[in-house]
């Protein structure tokens, strides 16, 4: 015979929750952002902006200011049209820095992205180096031109620099030659793009994790992309909503610190551009909306702690 705890009913997969109100969920999320997370995915763009336009220094200053008190760590994309001020501007703000070369099919961008990542390395503004992102994902380069990426880079910044590689998790088990040459296995987790519903999604994400971990036989795994739409279409059972979005964060941030999991949140601001690549979901991602307002916390109720913790709208 069993004991029934109540309590405990679905609490793998974050069913405290269910009963929440709105305005429950809102107190949550604030107390938690409050209480800063490990990583942030840093969203330069602006309104109007996309990949390839040129950002400046005044835009990511900005939004730099706005989200470190939250943030021990950001992650950024790329090393070039402005990219490559966003590590050097972190660490003016005291924030640890994951730093992408960008690759794709574009061999001149290739060699501008890993010349800038590795003059960033040894400049003193990168903690973990990252060659590539989804490169594998959609096919843009072979393998064997992704590990001599790889490679260069590894022997071009200082040895004290893990370098590793960013994709889907469960392209490391597919491709044991980069797993092996990934100082640290950099692995997206989304349960929402595989159809997972909010429900199970924080199970889901904690198998993705365990699939990863065994891809990497023993090297330290740190989910470098998670996160849930706020608002947009449905992919089978996930369905964005301004609730589930905060469910999922809530989740997800708790274990990340009981478990002491290193995980870069998906994303710091909604973007627009990204409807084109992912449809009307895609400009629904980030924790503050395109005009740099936070999204799920209700401004009123909110204690500063000694300064201006949130643009007012």
């Amino acid at each position: 015979m069993s004991s029934k705890r109540n309590h405990k009913i679905m609490s793998l997969s974050g069913g405290h929750l269910d009963n929440k109100t709105t305005k429950g969920l809102q107190y949550i999320f604030g107390k938690i952002l409050k209480g800063g997370m490990h990583g942030l995915c840093f969203s330069p763009y602006e309104e109007g902006q996309e990949p390839g336009s040129q950002i400046t220094e005044a835009q990511i200053r900005r939004r730099m200011e706005i989200i470190q008190p939250y943030t021990k760590w950001i992650r950024s994309f790329s090393c070039t049209d402005g990219n490559e001020a966003i590590p050097r501007i972190a660490k003016e703000y005291g924030i640890k820095t994951l730093v992408g070369a960008w690759l794709g099919d574009d061999d001149e961008i290739n060699k501008n992205e890993v010349a800038g990542l590795i003059k960033l390395a040894n400049e003193g503004y990168v903690d973990i180096a990252a060659v590539g992102n989804e490169v594998m994902y959609r096919g843009d380069l072979s393998e064997s031109k992704l590990l001599e990426f790889m490679k260069g880079v590894k022997g071009a910044i200082p040895n004290d620099i893990p370098m590793g590689y960013v994709d889907a998790y469960y392209e490391f088990t597919e491709r044991p030659l980069i797993a092996e040459a990934c100082d640290v296995i950099l692995a997206n987790c989304y349960p929402y793009w595989e159809g997972c519903s909010l429900e199970y999604s924080l199970l889901y994400m904690k198998d993705m994790f365990q699939q990863a971990l065994k891809a990497g036989k023993g090297k330290k795994v740190i989910i470098t992309e998670t996160g849930w739409p706020s608002q947009g279409s449905g992919l089978h059972g996930a369905l964005p909503s301004f609730e589930n979005a905060m469910k999922y964060f809530i989740n997800s941030q708790k274990w990340s610190q009981e478990d002491n999991i290193d995980m870069f949140y998906f994303s710091s601001f909604d973007e627009s551009w990204k409807v084109g690549a992912e449809g009307d979901v895609g400009a629904y991602w980030g924790l503050w909306d395109k005009n740099e307002n936070i999204k799920f916390v209700d401004k009123t109720s909110l204690v500063s702690r000694g300064k201006r913790l949130f643009k007012m709208v």
